[in-house]
């Protein structure tokens, strides 16, 4: 089969109240959506622009990706995304083209494993029958949520009363001392029925800074421990992250920046991670995604995919080496890309764990009234 049509949209939806990470202020959330059909169907792919940059990922697919895909092959994955990686070389290797790149090559697994009439777990050698640990991700920064301890409090009781045992807070966008107080409130909250983990998003300046605000987060959790410290620096800065994991006690996590099996190469071999954390809609798509996860087991490394738990339950459930996947509670209008699935093609999940249904490919079907509703034009 050779694929005949492929189809690039962007959607942004708003993001309901105030929000902030430690490095901007979120306003809304831009998505690419892809579409291949071949003979045998059609595949759907998407990835996270960013909180902007969505017709940025559309012009890519359309302009650079589009002639390349052009009646070629859907059955040999591997060479399309050599051939896509090859043809933008001089605009793309990182960055926006790469997503572009992740979301049609995420496009042609999911058609391929439709044509298989099978989950896309399975057929890349895993198995539905068991449920995918996930962990509640959020404590981000909302004004009007109130005190910040007492915000985070609630957040983690809420997602203990929905059945999760981990969690995921936010550090780096108040004073030290402010986020130090979240930490140990939030840490008490948890107590010993499960895992705390902090994301700083690449907040701090220095390693000198990262490290000092690690020791007193370790400080504030005390006996619980945390979890993992997640992109104290700047993705660039690979020799501090090494320098960090080598120092703390806490595991480092990063990697969902980081693009291609080269950049995660990079990572291994120089020990910046404990933790790698690769995202399909960012690296490259399922197929480096696999590439990075298997690299990451031959070393010893455990990977928690970042985002797009739809996708990554799927892959979660094909690899040995996945501690858990990232899960955020449509309700909390955070990431919010299921406002764009039908209601019986969003994630089930129960008891802190997401359950796989026998749907064909990553099992995601578009409302396409809710498409419409948010579509770039």
């Amino acid at each position: 089969m050779t694929i005949s049509e492929v189809r690039a949209r962007a959607v942004a939806i708003p993001v309901e109240r105030e929000t902030r990470i430690s490095t901007r202020v979120l306003r809304e959330r831009h998505y690419l959506l892809v579409e291949v059909t071949a003979s045998d169907g059609v595949g759907m792919g998407y990835a996270y622009a960013g909180t902007n940059g969505g017709r940025l990922l559309v012009q890519a697919v359309t302009d650079l990706l589009q002639p390349v895909l052009r009646d070629a092959p859907t059955d040999d994955i591997h060479n399309v995304w050599a051939r896509m990686y090859q043809e933008s070389l001089l605009v793309g290797r990182r960055g926006a083209v790469l997503r572009a790149i992740s979301a049609v090559d995420i496009a042609l697994w999911d058609l391929r494993a439709k044509a298989c009439r099978m989950p896309l777990a399975v057929l890349l050698g895993g198995s539905i029958a068991q449920p995918v640990p996930a962990y509640a991700s959020g404590g981000y920064y909302r004004p009007d949520d109130g005190h910040y301890e007492e915000a985070v409090v609630r957040e983690i009781v809420a997602d203990r009363q929905a059945g999760f045992t981990d969690h995921k807070i936010k550090v780096g966008g108040l004073s030290l001392g402010q986020d130090v107080a979240r930490v140990a409130a939030a840490s008490e909250a948890i107590g010993t029925h499960g895992r705390l983990a902090l994301d700083a998003n690449n907040a701090y300046r220095s390693v000198e800074e990262a490290l000092r605000a690690a020791r007193a987060f370790e400080r504030a959790a005390g006996e619980h421990g945390l979890w993992w410290f997640e992109e104290p620096l700047s993705p660039d800065n690979i020799g501090g992250h090494a320098e960090l994991a080598r120092t703390l006690e806490t595991p480092v996590a990063t990697g969902e920046i980081h693009q291609t099996r080269w950049e995660f190469a990079e990572l291994i071999e120089r020990h910046a991670a404990d933790l790698l954390q690769p995202d399909a809609g960012v690296l490259g798509g399922v197929s480096e995604w696999l590439r990075v996860a298997h690299a990451a087991d031959t070393f010893g490394l455990r990977v928690a995919p970042h985002w797009h738990a739809n996708l990554h339950a799927q892959l979660a459930a094909a690899v040995p080496n996945a501690v858990a996947i990232e899960h955020f509670d449509l309700g909390k209008g955070i990431y919010n890309f299921e406002r764009l699935l039908t209601e019986e093609t969003r994630l089930e999940v129960r008891d802190g764990a997401v359950h796989l249904s026998e749907r064909p490919g990553i099992g995601i079907e578009y409302d396409e009234a809710a498409v419409s509703r948010y579509e770039m034009l």
